[in-house]
């Protein structure tokens, strides 16, 4: 099948499966006029890419996860299994990343109800404390993350203003 017949299959266009194959999630044989020449089950591949895709995995997820999943020489067959699995630890990481959110919208909405939003932690705390009313001792009585556990975007600034030394990035300088 060349490209043109795929990306009509697909609905994509042909530089969105160049850049699939690019990526090395799609394979295409080159004939010998250099044209490209996909194998059938690839429009059931690309389905698969873009299905992962819809659900939240990135293309390099897709890559990491495609050898183990999809295999030409069982024309198409993915491990049902193992994809269960994929799909389970992706649901993990979301509810993860929901909590870090719910945190993190709990210590906005806390700061919101100051005077001052940018306060000191102290008067956050005291704050979340009287709303939370004490469950619990320490940092968690508060409901509000500890200073470790806040995302950059909300720490204390420290030199230059930046959040933190370490968070400065690849290549920054480090003190």
């Amino acid at each position: 099948m060349r490209i043109g017949e795929l990306a009509a299959a697909t609905g994509l266009t042909r530089e969105a499966l160049r850049f699939y194959e690019a990526r090395g999630l799609l394979r295409a044989r080159r004939g010998g006029n250099g044209y490209r020449d996909y194998p059938p089950q690839s429009v059931d591949l690309v389905r698969y890419i873009r299905l992962a895709q819809s659900l939240g995995f990135t293309l390099a997820e897709v890559g990491g996860a495609l050898p183990e999943l999809w295999s030409a020489e069982a024309a198409g067959v993915v491990d049902e299994a193992r994809l269960a699995g994929l799909l389970r630890d992706k649901l993990a990481a979301l509810d993860a990343r929901i909590a870090g959110l719910s945190r993190l919208r709990e210590e906005l909405a806390a700061r919101l109800a100051l005077a001052c939003p940018l306060a000191a932690q102290a008067q956050v705390q005291a704050k979340g404390a009287q709303a939370a009313g004490a469950r619990t001792a320490g940092s968690r009585a508060t409901g509000v993350p500890t200073a470790d556990a806040r995302p950059a975007a909300v720490r204390p600034a420290g030199r230059r203003g930046r959040a933190a030394d370490d968070d400065a990035g690849p290549g920054a300088r480090k003190r």
